[in-house]
Parts: C-alpha cells; sequence; structure tokens
C-alpha cells in the first residue's frame, strides 16, 4: 500500500502512474475502502494514514474508471477478515488475498463507496431488425480470426436476444463450408453463451459432471454434488454451485445459445433453470448417463493493493505441473469414493456446459466394446454359463490396486470362475469398468447366499 515516505514523494501521483501503466491490461478491479483507521492498522499492520489510502483509492479507481474498467469494493470489516484469516498462515501476502465474497459491492455502489462518479452505463448496442448484417460480421470476424471481435459481438448478440442472427450465421456458414462447420460455429457460439462477465465477481459459467449410472434408480444427485463440494477439487479462487437433481444430457445438448443463457441468468438468480429442469430418473438410468449442473464464479480479480504491493501486474504463472499432477489424483480419489458411495456411478470430469457431450463420446469412446479386454470377459462370462447350466450367472466385482478382478458365482452362491485384469489391459479405470461389465452380466455387491 502507498505511503508517504520521508523523501517527500507523493503516493497519489505515483499510484496514478502505475494505474496508467496496467490500465490496458484489465478489465475489472477491486478496491478496499477502510471505514477507520483501526480497521486499516487491523489488516494492514502499519498502515495508519488511513487519508492516505482514501485518497489514492479515489484518484485510481477514478482514472481506472474512465478507461473503461469495471470498479469493484469492498469495505473492511475486522470480524469477518479475522476469521478468514484463522484458515491461513498470516503474513503480508496472505493479507492482500482477502475478498469479502458475500458483500463485494459493483457498479454505482461501488463507486459511491469510494468517492467517484457513478459509471455512465454505455447504452446496449443496437442491430439492425434484419438478422443478416450482424450475421455477416459475426462471420467476417470469425474469417479474420478475431477471436476477440468475434466473442464481444457473439456476447452483445446473445444479450440482446437475437438468436435469429446465431440461427442465420450459422445456416450461412454450413451452406458455405460445409456442415460440420456449421457445428463448429454453434459451438463456438454455446461457448460464449455459457459464460458471461455477471454475478457477484463479474464472471460465471456454466459447467457440468457427467455421470455414468448404475442400472436401476440413479443415487442421489444432492448428495453426490455436495460431496464433491466437500473434496475440495476447485482452486481457492473458483466456487462452485452446484444443482440438485439429475440433468439429461440430451436436454442439455439440444438447448440453443440464448437457451444456454437463460440457464445461466437463472442459476444466478438462484432459481431453478425453466429450460432445463430435472430430468427423469428412470429414462436416464436407461440411457446410462446424467449430468449434475453448476454455476462457477470466478473469484481471480486483480486487487488494486496486490498490484501497488508488487508495484505491477504479477507475472502470468507457468503451469506447475506437480500441482496439477496433484489435482488429477485428489479428483481419481473421490471418484473412487462416488463409485462406491453411489452404487457404481462413475463422475467423467466437471467440464464447461457445452462439453459434456463430447466429454461422454470420449468416455464411451475409450471404453468402447471393440476392446480386447471385453471380449475376454465375454467369453469368460458364456464358458461361465455353460458351466452353470440352467443357473443364473452373477459377478461380483472387486477392484485391486489399479487392477480388477471379476468372480463369477450362481445365483445361489456357488462359485464358478475368477478372472484377474491389469490396468493395462483394461479400456478404462478399473472403478469405471462395472458400468460396462453390468450390460453383459447382473452384477452383486456380495457373494451371494451369505
Amino acid at each position: 500500500m502507498p505511503h508517504f515516505d520521508d523523501d517527500g514523494s507523493d503516493p497519489v501521483a505515483e499510484a496514478l502512474e502505475l494505474a496508467e501503466e496496467i490500465a490496458p491490461e484489465i478489465a475489472s478491479i477491486l478496491f478496499t475502502h477502510y471505514p477507520d483507521a483501526e480497521t486499516l492498522d487491523t489488516l494492514r499492520p502499519g498502515e495508519t494514514e488511513l487519508e492516505t489510502v482514501r485518497a489514492v483509492n479515489r484518484a485510481v479507481a477514478g482514472l481506472l474508471a474512465a478507461e473503461g474498467v469495471e470498479i469493484l469494493a469492498q469495505v473492511a470489516d475486522r470480524a469477518a477478515f479475522r476469521r478468514w484469516l484463522r484458515d491461513r498462515e498470516d503474513g503480508p501476502e496472505a493479507r492482500l488475498g482477502w475478498i469479502d465474497r458475500t458483500r463485494l459491492l459493483r457498479g454505482a455502489a461501488a463507486h459511491r463507496l469510494l468517492g467517484i462518479p457513478d459509471p455512465v452505463e454505455p447504452a446496449p448496442p443496437r442491430f439492425p431488425p434484419a438478422p443478416g448484417p450482424t450475421a455477416d460480421r459475426l462471420l467476417a470476424l470469425l474469417e479474420a480470426d478475431d477471436r476477440d471481435g468475434f466473442e464481444d459481438l457473439a456476447q452483445a448478440v446473445i444479450a440482446a436476444g437475437r438468436q435469429d442472427v446465431l440461427d442465420l450465421a450459422i445456416r450461412k456458414i454450413s451452406r458455405q463450408y460445409g456442415e460440420e462447420a456449421g457445428e463448429e460455429l454453434l459451438g463456438d457460439l454455446l461457448a460464449v453463451a455459457e459464460g458471461a462477465p455477471l454475478g457477484p465477481s463479474g464472471w460465471a459459467d456454466l459447467v457440468a459432471l457427467p455421470v455414468a449410472l448404475p442400472t436401476g434408480r440413479p443415487p442421489d444427485a444432492a448428495a453426490l454434488g455436495d460431496s464433491l463440494l466437500q473434496a475440495g477439487l476447485l482452486p481457492e479462487d473458483l466456487e462452485l454451485r452446484v444443482l440438485p437433481g439429475w440433468r439429461s444430457p440430451d436436454a442439455l445438448a439440444g438447448l440453443a445459445p440464448l437457451a444456454l443463457r437463460r440457464v445461466l441468468l437463472d442459476l444466478l438468480a438462484g432459481a431453478e433453470p425453466r429450460d432445463l429442469p430435472p430430468g427423469d430418473t428412470d429414462e436416464l438410468a436407461r440411457q446410462g448417463f446424467g449430468l449434475l449442473l453448476g454455476l462457477q464464479i470466478d473469484w481471480d480479480i486483480p486487487v488494486w493493493e496486490r498490484i501497488a504491493a508488487a508495484g505491477g501486474l504479477p507475472e502470468a504463472e507457468e503451469e506447475d505441473e506437480a500441482a496439477a499432477a496433484e489435482s488429477a489424483a485428489r479428483f481419481d480419489r473421490w471418484r473412487g469414493a462416488a463409485f462406491g458411495a453411489g452404487e457404481g456411478c462413475v463422475p467423467l470430469a466437471l467440464v464447461p456446459a457445452s462439453e459434456a457431450g463430447a466429454e461422454i463420446a470420449a468416455f464411451l469412446e475409450e471404453a468402447g466394446t471393440e476392446g480386447a479386454a471385453l471380449e475376454e470377459i465375454r467369453e469368460f462370462i458364456a464358458v461361465a454359463r455353460r458351466e452353470a447350466g440352467n443357473e443364473e450367472v452373477v459377478c461380483r466385482p472387486e477392484v485391486v490396486g489399479d487392477g480388477l478382478e471379476l468372480l463369477l458365482y450362481t445365483a445361489s452362491g456357488r462359485f464358478l470362475d475368477g478372472l484377474t485384469l491389469s490396468a493395462a489391459q483394461l479400456p478404462a479405470r478399473a472403478e469405471e469398468m462395472p458400468r460396462l461389465i453390468e450390460g453383459l452380466v447382473r452384477l452383486v455387491r456380495d457373494t451371494p447366499g451369505r
């Protein structure tokens, strides 16, 4: 935090110089307002120049707002800050990361708190009544590989509710380059529709967790969603809110971009999505897959105090391979636990909502019935059925390490045979195999007859 130095330097002028430097690089920024000197000293020990802090905030926020940067603000609260700090190792860097997520201010409320003029809301873009000119602009941006321009225009078209423009653009590109190009454009538009500069932090996305369901009744969706949240799989700057109830992958895949945006808006309002109500659980179980739908809020907001302390924006962090591997391992552990608790359900991966269908297709391809292991399992079951005669054959699968053991019995409990397959022999993870095998033989959790 800038403060008066003995050399007589002007902290406001220094802060404005830094603000001018970072303005082109950011879309939003968060300021903390301190109601009194005691609160300032609690959060920033040694910072006692309350009026200097407020003057810097006011000057920098005013300059950045004039440059088109969205201003967010929070009122420092000693009690809330202390509760937040209890779970963290105290230190200057940790203290700069506090964000009061439940009471963040935006728009005019943030401007007034910091003492700068209310924001001038830009008039929404107006598009011609006929969809052709705007559809042509979208396609021209796509042709020029201007990704930012394309996404900005698509966001504006979606916000204006002009599905006719999007439909025409898809038809035009399909006629010119083929149906595959039209499908690709639709995917791009869905990706734009599922995320927007909305919500408490300034950006929110729709995400989905596809789940391969066991035969019979699917497990409780709310319980599975709660376990996902409690597993702590997301980084701290992402917040996930999962809706209760299973959703249909087919219903999600059938949504147009504007309908997908309405789903996002409904979730932000805390309401059930009108365009994607819960699916019929019996039908989903027959189809084999269901979805958990979630709202993901991005809290990775540039914070003025962090920028001031560092003397500029932080450099982009390189991907930490070890951290990524640990994150993947945590997800795998949660998925294994979910498989056991959910009577054989197999969560796939948490993906953007528009990619849920592709995630399911990739799972089915990876675990396709052409694998040698499944052929071996089929033959193994067929031999056991011949030995069992007229009795029903059942299978008790057991994950052993990263491999799979299959034990076949008659329904009355007579042991028939066993088969052990290593991870290298399996077309999917051992935990996921029962979902594929249950189409070949009835599965049981315990040895029959005991």
